[in-house]
């Protein structure tokens, strides 16, 4: 018998979300390792064409108005021209649900990160969006709802999803997320010598604060400024490290308020060893963020050994477990005291091993060979 044929159908590359790329990348690694006997895994993204942004645009009015056309109009189109080809379809990121509707929606999953993409349909008073981009949304939404199976990365996105009732409960399964094998205690000299370039030489003296993740609203970026620009005060040579893209124009004014952009570092998008060789390094990880689907930093500073704050959500006690210190949304002052009280304990006591080992024992729950494992149990109950 051949080996069921599964479309791993991922994110366009252009628009460069590196969690949702991680995603397909590591399903695909371990569907074409552990299951070869069984499946026959192919990544299905067409590339992005190109009307009105040039090869090198990542953003703006004319790179959005390409996105609206790849996702709505070519990639559908793609996506029909192969739906023959296989047996089982996984749509990896939510946003992307549109496709089912040119797939036979009993032979396709999808991975459910989060609900915001839905926000202006269930929420509409608190995330007020065009004419326009709702009706996107609706259609996106419609998709959604004809998958066979919604497979979720986490209990809270789960339970969030019945709570609005968009998909009946036997057709929704939770599989989280799992941490990349280079994120661990390990130190890895190539990739510490990237970190070096980047960052200099670490100091006993000198406290990197990292946070991971994007500037979108939901990540409150301000709360984060304010937090540090108050560490500051005591750790005047502590410095933000920032991944996951450049501020907005209203966050890089705040910066300025503050006064802190001489000791804010932004990283450029690193592999995934040398954000582990970032983690390592770092005093303490902060996830001030109002909403999450899974909390993906957070777990990978556990891996590495790192203390992290994060605010106190369903979602991430979920994934940080007791490993975690965790603060109210929103409240800058508590979440200063708790950093600077974390700062002393690392300054006193720079080693920390109970600290690490309670966070490697923490996120080493989360494995891509299991999430693949759970995964093709999806697909045989589909084939």
């Amino acid at each position: 018998m051949r080996p069921n044929r599964v479309a791993v159908v991922c994110d366009l590359r252009e628009e460069n979300w590196p969690s949702m790329d991680l995603v397909g990348e590591m399903l695909l690694q371990h569907l074409q390792k552990d299951f070869a006997d069984t499946i026959a895994a192919s990544r299905v993204c067409p590339p992005m064409r190109r009307r009105f942004s040039g090869s090198h645009n990542g953003n703006g009015k004319f790179f959005n108005a390409d996105r609206v056309l790849n996702r709505f109009v070519d990639y559908p189109g793609f996506i029909r021209r192969r739906r023959q080809e296989f047996d089982v379809f996984h749509i990896i990121d939510h946003s992307y649900s549109q496709l089912v509707l040119e797939l036979p929606a009993e032979k396709t999953v999808v991975t459910c990160h989060d609900l915001d993409t839905f926000r202006c349909l269930l929420d509409p008073e608190q995330e007020p969006r065009s004419i326009f981009f709702r009706k996107m949304m609706e259609r996106t939404l419609s998709g959604f709802r004809r998958a066979a199976r919604v497979a979720c990365v986490s209990a809270a996105t789960r339970d969030e999803l019945l709570a609005f009732n968009l998909i009946s409960p036997d057709r929704v399964v939770v599989i989280p997320n799992g941490v990349h094998p280079a994120f661990s205690l390990t130190p890895n000299p190539q990739a510490d010598v990237a970190a070096t370039k980047m960052l200099g030489a670490p100091t006993g003296h000198k406290f990197d604060i990292l946070h991971v993740g994007s500037t979108i609203p939901r990540k409150r970026i301000n709360d984060l400024l304010c937090i540090f620009a108050l560490v500051k005060q005591t750790f005047p040579a502590s410095r933000l490290i920032r991944g996951g893209g450049d501020f907005t124009e209203d966050q890089t004014k705040l910066v300025e308020q503050l006064n802190l952009r001489e000791t804010i570092v932004i990283l450029p998008r690193l592999s995934s060893e040398v954000l582990a060789a970032v983690y390592r390094r770092a005093a303490l990880v902060l996830q001030p963020s109002e909403r999450e689907g899974f909390g993906l930093p957070v777990v990978e500073a556990l891996a590495c050994g790192v203390p992290v704050i994060a605010s106190d959500l369903a979602v991430l006690r979920e994934v940080g477990g007791d490993a975690v210190n965790y603060c109210p949304v929103g409240d800058v002052a508590a979440w200063a005291e708790l950093s600077i009280k974390l700062l002393h304990q690392k300054r006193d006591e720079p080693d920390q091993s109970a600290q690490k080992q309670q966070g490697f024992k923490q996120a080493a729950k989360f494995t891509w060979a299991e999430y693949t494992r759970k995964v093709v149990d999806l697909y045989q109950q589909l084939i």
